[in-house]
């Protein structure tokens, strides 16, 4: 007699989900604290946005929900997605 086999399922990593030619995008999501000069600013400092790009993904923000404001690598998105959180604004990043 042997014994039953088991048949495990597998997670695919992430990393294997990815899509390497799909770039990767940082969201900036709307809160209750900060005030839309400061999220306006913020765009304008972390990334070089005239004061109009930036007033105009700040409305994204706060009129839809959330503006993608830059896009690239995983890697630099991270790094962007860190900055956003380093000056208060809720951050995240998916591949596009």
């Amino acid at each position: 007699m042997t014994a039953p086999t088991i048949e495990r399922s597998r997670t695919p990593d992430v990393r294997e989900t990815e899509d390497p030619d799909k770039p990767w995008v940082a969201i900036v999501w709307n809160d209750p604290v900060n005030l839309m000069s400061y999220v306006t600013w913020v765009f304008q400092k972390l990334f070089g946005y005239s004061r109009e790009k930036a007033t105009a993904l700040m409305l994204d923000v706060h009129q839809k929900g959330k503006a993608a404001v830059s896009s690239g690598s995983r890697e630099q998105m991270e790094a962007d997605v860190a900055r956003l959180h380093a000056a208060g604004l809720w951050a995240t990043l998916q591949q596009d």
